[in-house]
């Protein structure tokens, strides 16, 4: 059997020589596995942005409620047995390389007789699912990869629930050029007569989700930004009232985080929690419990005294990102910056330059072939102030240790620094901070 730190290589040398693969390849994998997602209940997540919060609300809220869980997300920000959580952990180095072992076995075995290699995501996928029957979860949220309709997820056939979170243009390349084409492709984890939650906040991504449940004849449950009154926000916490779909009971509940944006994530959870709350038993004060005991690092989150983690990627998440730092501070901040390649990061630097209130941005570099070149992101950075007559001071620091060390030498006394632009910088960032709450 090979040692953790073997395996973690291994699978993260995947991406290099495989290519995607068709969901029957998938399914084929599974069966080979014995087909352990259909030993546990499965809440089934797909959308551009927030999906990944709101499936640990719901992750949390179930926990509280007593029941056993597993949670499949990504990307992992330090170590891969993060996308793996049991009972709100990350599961064992030793279930992570037994798994892993059954998945490498059963991919030989395919390989032998002439079939494609598991992608990565394909292979990480079967280890969540092996890992969670191996643990005996009751319920597994699991949130898709890049879309939903192809997503190695959509497996799995009977979903107690489906969930849409907020609709953007994302992966255009491979999405569709829309919101309406989008969300096509995330409507595609819907199955028949399975209920369906999802923001409908965009109409034009709404009518598309809507059209996909009528055709498959799914109960629909909208969520709307005026169920939501925030009531109070601190650097650290935010309480909200929730109005139900169901008989318009009006709720207060507390969430651990800085940013207004997570009350939007949190009503898609509450909705998604309220359709199973009679059949699963799960009561207001689990809901309650929950809410106020999530954890979901990186977005927008307190690692010390005015220092902020978001991983806000895209040009939506970084509109959020921008309102929820306005809401922390009026005065002009530091900016700690660096995305990928396949990001739309001209939209997401006129954002920060034209919405933004900085003193200083410091331009880095994720680590890794993903990374976009810290200087050619300077140089819009730099072309766009011109433009604009800011005086913002750009800086470049290869390093992230480096631009991260300077940010905080740079910081003056009640000055606050936010750290954003792909989700692999706050992974890194994790990593020297010391993974701080």
């Amino acid at each position: 059997m090979r040692t953790y730190e073997e395996t973690v290589k291994a699978i993260l040398e995947i991406p290099r020589f495989t290519t995607k693969n068709k969901l029957e390849h998938t399914r084929e994998l599974l069966r080979r596995l014995g087909n352990p997602q259909e030993k546990f209940k499965v809440i089934h997540v797909a959308g551009s942005n927030g999906k990944g919060s709101v499936c640990a609300f719901m992750e949390s809220v179930l926990r509280a409620a007593g029941k056993r869980t597993g949670l499949f997300t990504s990307p992992h920000l330090v170590n891969i047995e993060e996308r793996f959580a049991v009972d709100g952990k990350p599961c064992s180095r030793e279930d992570f390389v037994w798994a892993a072992e059954q998945v490498r076995h059963v991919s030989e075995s395919m390989s032998a007789q002439g079939l494609p290699h598991p992608t990565f995501f394909e292979y990480i996928f079967a280890v969540g699912m092996v890992i969670f029957e191996k643990c005996q979860a009751e319920y597994a949220v699991l949130e898709t990869g890049l879309g939903g309709r192809l997503d190695a997820t959509n497996i799995v056939k009977h979903p107690i629930l489906t969930v849409i979170t907020s609709i953007s243009l994302e992966h255009t390349e491979i999405l569709g050029s829309t919101v309406a084409e989008i969300a096509k492709e995330k409507a595609g984890i819907l199955k028949p007569g399975i209920p369906v939650v999802y923001d409908a906040s965009l109409p034009e991504a709404a009518r598309v989700i809507e059209g996909c449940a009528f055709r498959q004849q799914c109960p629909t449950y909208p969520v709307y930004s005026d169920k939501v009154k925030i009531l109070l926000i601190t650097g650290k916490k935010i309480a909200f009232s929730y109005k139900s779909g169901y008989d318009g009971t009006v709720t207060k509940f507390e969430i651990p985080f800085a940013a207004p944006y997570q009350t939007r994530n949190a009503a898609v959870a509450l909705q998604a929690l309220h359709c199973l709350a009679e059949d699963e038993g799960i009561s207001v004060e689990a809901m309650q419990q929950g809410f106020a005991g999530v954890c979901w690092k990186g977005r927008m989150q307190q690692v010390r005294p005015d220092v902020y983690f978001d991983g806000a990627h895209n040009p939506d998440g970084i509109e959020k990102f921008l309102d929820a730092a306005g809401k922390i501070t009026a005065e002009p901040g530091i900016l700690l910056f660096s995305m990928v390649r396949e990001k739309d990061y001209i939209c997401a630097a006129e954002l920060l330059l034209y919405r933004g209130n900085w003193e200083e941005i410091i331009i880095t570099s994720v680590p890794g072939e993903r990374g976009r070149d810290c200087r050619t992101l300077a140089e819009i950075f730099e072309n766009l102030a011109g433009k604009s007559h800011q005086t913002v001071r750009i800086t470049v620091i290869e390093n992230i240790e480096e631009a991260y060390a300077r940010a905080l030498l740079s910081q003056k006394p009640g000055q606050v620094l936010f750290c954003a632009g792909s989700l692999y910088l706050i992974g890194a960032l994790e990593q020297i901070a010391g993974g701080m709450e």
